[in-house]
């Protein structure tokens, strides 16, 4: 749970194909495979989460923004980096997100100038 999400209780489910990755993720492929194991029912216990505070089949959501440009909704995440490895690993089609309305002004921050590549049509 993130600070800016703390307070949503929202979850939607947002198809992994949808949500954009601008920054290439460092990752920790045991922890990514724990993940997996915890999305097929098996979960395993790491250094990060204790077995009592996982649930069968379900990760955490994942903090994603919302930018809704010429009436297309565009959908970004910048953390969650394992979460969508195990996503990816599993063939888990839709991902449970916290979703957060943003600009593309607000967008510009994370991405600089490139912001407008991401809205080319």
């Amino acid at each position: 749970m993130s600070l800016q999400t703390r307070s949503l209780q929202k979850v939607e489910l947002i198809p992994l194909s949808q949500i954009i990755r601008p920054i290439p993720p460092v990752l920790d492929y045991s922890k990514i495979d724990t993940m997996v194991s915890t999305l097929g029912g098996n979960p395993m216990a790491s250094a990060t989460c204790k077995l009592e505070d996982i649930t069968p089949g379900e990760l955490p959501p994942i903090d994603v923004l919302v930018v809704s440009d010429k009436g297309n909704k565009k959908y970004f995440a910048f953390g969650g980096c394992h979460r969508f490895q195990a996503y990816e690993k599993s063939e888990t089609p839709m991902v449970r997100c916290k979703v957060l309305p943003c600009t593309k002004k607000q967008l510009s921050v994370y991405l600089g100038s490139s912001v407008d590549k991401f809205f080319e049509s």
